[in-house]
């Protein structure tokens, strides 16, 4: 490698800040271009060339060519690939849901529509707009779940797609871009729907799913995934069918109940967290977010709409003299 960054070289030498960031794997251009260029420790032209692989290494490669769109980034990560810190968020978040629907369908034997048993409704995970003053509900609707569809559909989207990210760009942009997902969709239906509860992980999943779907229309042409267009499809046949769904049971609930059904604008602005900071964060993948003069843009804008619900939710449901259903 340090030969081909020579060869490589016009001057036919290797600087001192060079060599330092080739011999520390730092993430320059110099270290790029070996990789790109060196033909002894990457001794094959693309990456699925690589025979003899253990399991797991056939999984970080399958990784790189599903969220990488260059075949440098995919050769240096996977040669560069040491599980360390593991991609545990995500399974974390996704394990912490499973045992608290399963607490709730034991406790009130229902494992479908359990928004309709008030004891549900009454967990204080939920978000209900007569309890928006506890702020911690903003976050902690993505444990409870309508049912068993919404929960499976949720869990195996973000295990898909949520873990091989976090294992490329890492625990801390993965889990700000779901964490904001989930605020974003809280603080939407305050606004938008603001007699609505809110309940499941929707807004982070299809912050995930949407900035990943991006990513591949962005840089389609580099993407080796294979099926490309059919997964596509798919996904977005998938989403869509959820959100309908969402429509459904939020305006023409199948049971009669108290108070209205949990809204489905946490999907949509999920999506819209995805498209424009999500969408940075994958594409970001050799420059740090700070050094980005869009992100930012981006994080002043979200911190602009962050400062807004607040006032809104502060001021605005007196002010037009909004009737909230009774608080559980």
């Amino acid at each position: 490698m340090l030969l081909a960054l020579v060869q490589s070289n016009e001057e036919g030498q290797v600087c001192y800040q060079e060599l330092i960031e080739l011999m520390s794997s730092k993430r320059s251009s110099s270290f790029r271009r070996a990789i790109a260029n060196g033909r002894r420790t990457l001794q094959r032209e693309i990456l699925l060339d690589e025979t003899g692989l253990g399991l797991y290494k056939r999984f970080v490669r399958y990784v790189a060519y599903e969220i990488l769109p260059c075949e440098t980034d995919r050769r240096w990560y996977f040669h560069q690939n040491r599980l360390c810190p593991p991609p545990v968020f995500i399974a974390i978040v996704t394990i912490v849901q499973i045992i608290v629907f399963m607490c709730y369908g034991i406790m009130l034997n229902k494992w479908v529509l359990q928004t309709y048993q008030p004891d549900f409704m009454k967990s204080p995970l939920v978000y209900h707009p007569g309890h928006r003053a506890q702020v911690w509900r903003f976050f902690s609707y993505m444990f409870m779940h309508v049912g068993l569809e919404q929960l499976g559909f949720n869990a195996l989207l973000q295990l898909m797609i949520g873990v091989p990210l976090e294992m490329v760009h890492g625990i801390l942009r993965i889990s700000l871009l779901y964490m904001a997902g989930v605020l974003a969709g809280s603080l939407t239906v305050s606004i938008t729907d603001m007699r609505a509860p809110v309940v499941g992980g929707s807004g982070g999943v299809y912050a995930l799913c949407s900035a990943h779907l991006a990513n591949v229309v962005m840089n389609w042409a580099g993407m080796r995934c294979p099926y490309k267009l059919l997964r596509m499809i798919l996904a977005l046949v998938c989403m869509s069918s959820e959100v309908g769904r969402a429509v459904w049971l939020r305006f023409s609930p199948p049971l009669p109940s108290s108070g209205p059904q949990p809204s489905f604008m946490a999907h949509l602005s999920g999506a819209v967290v995805g498209i424009s900071m999500g969408l940075l964060i994958l594409r970001s993948y050799e420059e740090s977010l700070q050094k980005q003069c869009s992100w930012w843009v981006i994080v002043f804008s979200f911190i602009t709409f962050l400062l807004f619900a607040i006032f809104w939710n502060i001021f605005a449901y007196d002010l037009l003299g909004v009737q909230i259903p009774p608080a559980p």
